[in-house]
């Protein structure tokens, strides 16, 4: 698995962590100073990559976590499977199943012949959004 790893005090908005297992994307952090003898502790709100579940981390800001390795590729779509499409990569000519994104605005801008972005992320893939 490709994963990273980083300080809970380096993470930004935007920044994506492993939480429970899934690479999450975190759209808030807030960080609070303790009495003399505790450290810091960050509060993280992150929303999961694949799931879209919302969920949290508290730990000492001096903690590391996993920061997942996304690579992000270019495919074309070949064909509407109902739950999912059938892609196949711009560069290695690879054909592969994608599940369907969430987004119904990305989701009605998907056709056969489209190229889209997709990022592989801890062995999973996903769409992330249109190519041009």
């Amino acid at each position: 698995m490709s994963i990273n790893y980083i300080s809970l005090g380096d993470v930004k908005i935007g920044t994506y962590i492993i939480i429970e297992n899934e690479p999450c994307r975190v759209v808030e952090i807030t960080k609070a100073k303790t009495g003399k003898h505790g450290s810091a502790k960050a509060h993280v709100v992150a929303i999961g990559l694949f799931t879209g579940n919302k969920r949290t981390l508290t730990a000492p800001v001096d903690q590391r976590v996993e920061q997942p390795i996304i690579e992000k590729k270019v495919a074309q779509v070949i064909a509407d499977l109902g739950n999912s499409y059938q892609l196949m990569d711009m560069e290695s000519y690879e054909t592969f199943e994608v599940q369907k994104p969430n987004d119904p605005e990305l989701l009605s801008k998907i056709a056969p012949g489209k190229e889209v972005e997709y990022w592989e992320v801890m062995g999973q893939r996903i769409i992330v959004r249109m190519r041009g």
